[in-house]
């Protein structure tokens, strides 16, 4: 009995356009979702400073705005609920109370007692590291 075998003349070959496809379609999600910063969405009109200073993005921003509403990062919040809010942010390893930011972003419209309130409500958390934002002064 003979038994026929065809060999084939061509080296197999693997098609890679398919993974190509998908390592272009993971780098271009991997570069939009990187670019995104986490800031407050809330439009406001900060007080101009010609001695500002960039700060640390990381931390708890409180925002008030010229209507005096206030939020806890971007969570809506009354006067009240600020420290309640202040006991249960998480610091992490590397901090600790005294050293953790904290941002206030307040309207260069909102009344001065307002702003003391806050640093009150802060301040009975027990957080000691406060910068004011501001907008560079042209």
């Amino acid at each position: 009995m003979h038994v026929n075998r065809k060999r084939s003349s061509g080296i197999p070959g693997v098609d890679l356009s398919p993974m190509l496809d998908v390592i272009f379609q993971l780098i271009l999600f991997f570069l939009v979702s990187t670019t995104f910063a986490v800031l407050p969405g809330l439009k406001m009109n900060l007080p101009q400073s010609s001695t500002s200073v960039a700060t640390d993005a990381r931390g708890v921003t409180i925002s008030v705005e010229e209507s005096g509403a206030i939020y806890f990062n971007d969570e809506p919040v009354s006067l009240d609920e600020l420290p309640a809010k202040f006991a249960s942010v998480e610091l992490g390893e590397n901090f600790t109370k005294e050293t953790f930011p904290v941002s206030v972003s307040a309207d260069e419209n909102v009344t001065n007692g307002t702003i003391v309130k806050i640093f009150d409500a802060i301040r009975t958390g027990g957080f000691s590291c406060v910068s004011l934002r501001t907008s560079e002064r042209k």
